[in-house]
């Protein structure tokens, strides 16, 4: 049985549905991240996790035991908030410590526990300081720490990383990630960042206005979008409209493109996804003739905007040390068999 189950959750505000019919079940120790645009339902689902939002419908179960109706103060949860939350009056040792005392845990303990969880989060040497004394990545380590002290069963982390700079949020990814493997809590990460959560989970939830749309580890995601919100969402692609032509043919304009299109009929309007990555891109035929529009230096690789036969498209080719394509240059795209991914017109 699953560690962490929902059976058909769902949160109404009036007429408006926030949540409709969440069916999960989480594995011990397993990290799931809840991803969508403002407005899908993430945090909403996280709220009610935690107990701080009541359920319209459904049940929550907890190794078992149905928590539907206990309060925040009973579940023993681990929150980690975007804001941090932490008492600024409070040293980092009195802010970890805070949870353990109001459960009458004994002074000689709590700092016992505190020192260990201060030191897995690298800040026992910060003990005496004040939040205002610390960097936004160590406030945030604090924040982690008093979640963590009270040895929770599921950690709930609500866009934890969304206050950081670009280059501290990256290397936060990965230490919270290592600290979850070294640790084992069971956490569930709410984000609108899709390279968060990529990088950070063993499955992502995808949601979109209230409903779950795929539930998939981030590799077959990214390579298998169950639909064009999938795909757009979960990194960048591009989307063409075109026609079954014949058993796993498409046209589109003049062209035809190889791809199984399973039993679709011919005549059936359909929709190619294709990752910028996925494209082979040289000087030289066979392939696509395209016309670069536009070239853009991204550090480790340069965006190429093209059109051709199949309209606009994006290319991403890794950097080589120099600038192979510029604005008017010719060149051919080709991509290797199971890069394209189609969709009904209507995904």
């Amino acid at each position: 049985m699953s560690y962490l189950n929902f059976q058909a959750l769902g949160k109404q505000f009036g007429d408006f549905v926030a949540v409709h019919d969440m069916n999960l079940s989480i594995d011990r120790g397993e990290f799931i991240s809840f991803l969508g645009p403002s407005g899908c339902g993430k945090t909403t689902t996280l709220q009610m996790i935690a107990g701080l939002l009541t359920p319209t419908t459904g049940k929550i179960f907890l190794d078992g035991v149905d928590i539907t109706e206990t309060p925040a103060n009973k579940r023993g949860l681990g929150i980690v908030f975007q804001s941090y939350a932490l008492f600024p009056h409070m040293t980092v040792t009195e802010n970890v410590s805070f949870g353990l005392e109001m459960r009458g845990i004994a002074k000689t303990e709590r700092l016992e526990r505190c020192r260990d969880t201060l030191a897995q989060v690298r800040l026992e040497q910060f003990s005496d300081r004040y939040p205002k004394e610390l960097s936004g990545g160590q406030r945030q380590r604090v924040a982690l720490a008093r979640a963590l002290v009270i040895e929770p069963p599921v950690l709930l982390l609500d866009e934890p990383l969304s206050n950081l700079d670009a280059k501290l949020r990256e290397e936060m990814r990965i230490e919270l990630r290592l600290l979850q493997q070294d640790i084992g809590v069971t956490t569930i990460l709410v984000t609108h960042d899709q390279e968060e959560a990529l990088s950070m989970s063993d499955r992502i939830v995808v949601m979109q206005e209230g409903e779950v749309s795929q539930i998939a580890a981030p590799l077959e995601l990214y390579e298998r979008p169950a639909s064009t919100f999938v795909s757009h969402f979960v990194g960048k692609t591009n989307l063409v409209q075109g026609q079954v032509t014949a058993l796993n043919e498409v046209g589109i304009n003049e062209t035809r493109l190889k791809v199984d299109t399973g039993q679709r009929a011919p005549g059936m309007a359909v929709q190619i996804s294709i990752r910028p990555e996925k494209f082979i891109m040289s000087t030289e035929e066979p392939g696509l003739k395209v016309y670069v529009e536009t070239a853009i230096f991204l550090g480790a690789s340069w965006l190429y905007r093209v059109n051709g036969s199949l309209g606009e498209l994006f290319v991403t080719q890794p950097n080589t040390g120099s600038a192979r394509y510029t604005k008017g240059d010719t060149a051919w795209l080709s991509w290797q068999e199971g890069s394209l991914t189609l969709f009904e017109e209507h995904a």
